[in-house]
């Protein structure tokens, strides 16, 4: 997709705004899980995207004819579902086991998985920069757990089965954004969005226990709203801000996110509230968490001028 020829501080502004909500988002998530269920708060989430997307589209004349459409761009359209709505489920499952931090720093996975993707669907190709930031974010990865390699070498450990759910997530999410790349031109990413919120919140409803919102405190209740609210306001601003640059610089911007819940995690525990336990990381994790963030940006900026306006 190239961008429109629009102002690039604009687009930067909205890659950082894209970055500080989605790493505010696990530490919101992680509080939320003393208080409702994954599933539950699954399918609040996806419900409030299903109704504010479907109420802008409609206003916008911009909702999906889904009779216009071939089996085989049903059946992506599937996959893609599929794939985001095991995104949003696993992603929060792993939270449910591992720190806000952890997860944010495992998620920059889904990226390289999608890099990965696009040379074995698309015959895209993987630079020999690229292949440096791969090698740097994996040893970024083993740096950051350092401390709690032999944790995770216990399969059975709460820390484990975090790392595999959040590795599974963004294996999923390559999926989702493979068909969403599949799916340009048959349909728009509003309109797949709209689809795939809709088919979430009915998959997920009989395993959601919607009557839990009314034994909330009002403290929950705006969790929950800011939950709901933040993926729709961060997918906005992403969206608009590849319009109005490179994506590939958007997502290096985005790389940062996970220092970002780091930094939040330890702000927030200085209040009083004690619902956020910040990571526990020394000078080594850190080095860890800036090498990870340094080898995703050299991975979205190492193709080249052509990756640089797809």
């Amino acid at each position: 997709m190239t961008p429109e020829p629009g102002n690039w501080r604009i687009g930067f502004f909205l890659a950082l705004v894209t970055a500080t909500a989605w790493g505010m988002l696990p530490i919101a998530l992680k509080a939320m899980l003393n208080y409702m269920d994954p599933f539950t708060i699954t399918w609040f989430r996806f419900l409030a995207a299903a109704l504010i997307t479907g109420g802008v589209l409609s206003l916008t004349g911009g909702l999906p004819k889904l009779h216009r459409l071939g089996a085989r761009t049903l059946g992506v359209l599937l996959v893609a579902a599929a794939g985001l709505i095991g995104n949003y489920l696993l992603y929060l499952l792993g939270l449910s086991f591992a720190s806000p931090g952890a997860t944010q720093i495992l998620i920059q996975l889904a990226p390289l998985f999608l890099l990965l993707g696009g040379v074995l669907i698309f015959r895209e190709s993987f630079s020999p920069l690229q292949w440096i930031g791969f090698a740097a974010l994996v040893c970024g990865l083993t740096l950051f757990f350092h401390d709690r390699l032999a944790v995770l070498a216990d399969l059975d450990s709460d820390l484990s089965r975090g790392v595999i759910l959040i590795v599974l997530a963004s294996l999923v999410w390559a999926a989702y954004a493979i068909a969403q790349k599949l799916l340009h031109g048959d349909m728009t990413s509003q309109g797949v969005l709209l689809v795939i919120y809709v088919a979430a919140s009915i998959t997920l409803f009989p395993a959601a226990v919607p009557e839990s919102v009314f034994e909330l405190s009002p403290w929950a209740l705006a969790l929950l709203a800011f939950c709901s609210v933040n993926t729709l306001v961060a997918n906005g601003c992403f969206a608009e801000a590849m319009r109005h640059w490179q994506a590939s610089r958007v997502r290096a911007v985005l790389a940062v996110t996970p220092l970002l819940t780091v930094g939040f995690g330890w702000l927030l525990a200085t209040l009083p509230t004690g619902y956020v336990n910040p990571d526990k990381v020394d000078a080594l994790s850190l080095a860890g968490a800036v090498i990870v963030v340094s080898g995703s940006a050299i991975c979205a900026l190492g193709g080249g001028r052509r990756r640089a306006l797809s």
